[in-house]
């Protein structure tokens, strides 16, 4: 699979989100993103920009209740265009860790792109929301993206005082983390695994 190739276009349509999705795995950064909720906008324009990601979101879904659906809905669909843009995932390097700080916060992202789905959250926020978006949902964003996109995850907020920080800087750990993790490594042609398959 050349490196080209690994796009993705997602949809999802329920009662409560209508979301239209595209992923680039080797963009440039660029972003167009309108979910409703200001700061998730630039949670997912800080992810796309550092992970070295194309992405397009477009979702209406029901604010009116609360975050909730959108911000899981938007993280499923991101997960399902992770898994289709990467295919068979032979050449990529499969493993990361990355740790990011932003001003007084921590955190880190270890991650292997396994197709096997597991989540392990550390840590906590200091402030119950950010805006319109409710802290908590940034553990419940990175879940649902490593759920979908069949990634073992291990997240941690390690330190912090202001929960805008903790959030951006999760969010930027989980971009590097998969941007170091689906890169193509030139030495291999294969899957990386014994198995002979992710």
């Amino acid at each position: 699979m050349s490196e080209h190739d690994r796009t993705a276009a997602v949809t999802r349509e329920t009662s409560e989100t209508t979301i239209e999705l595209t992923l680039a795995i080797d963009g440039d950064g660029d972003s167009e993103v309108s979910t409703g909720i200001g700061f998730y906008d630039h949670m997912l324009e800080s992810f796309a920009k550092h992970g070295l990601f194309d992405l397009t979101v477009r979702c209406d879904g029901d604010l009116d209740i609360d975050d909730h659906h959108t911000v899981e809905d938007v993280a499923i669909c991101l997960g399902e265009a992770f898994d289709e843009a990467l295919g068979d995932k032979r050449g990529i390097r499969r493993y990361a860790d990355r740790r990011v700080p932003l001003d007084e916060a921590v955190a880190s992202v270890v991650v292997d792109v396994a197709g096997r789905p597991y989540y392990e959250f550390e840590g906590s926020f200091s402030q119950e929301s950010v805006g319109e978006f409710t802290s908590v949902m940034a553990d419940h964003f990175v879940l649902s993206l490593a759920h979908n996109a069949g990634l073992t995850l291990h997240a941690t907020v390690e330190k912090g005082d202001n929960a805008h920080h903790e959030v951006e800087a999760l969010f930027k750990a989980l971009a590097r983390a998969l941007d170091d993790a689906t890169r193509l490594d030139e030495r291999r042609s294969d899957t990386p695994s014994t198995k002979g398959e992710l």
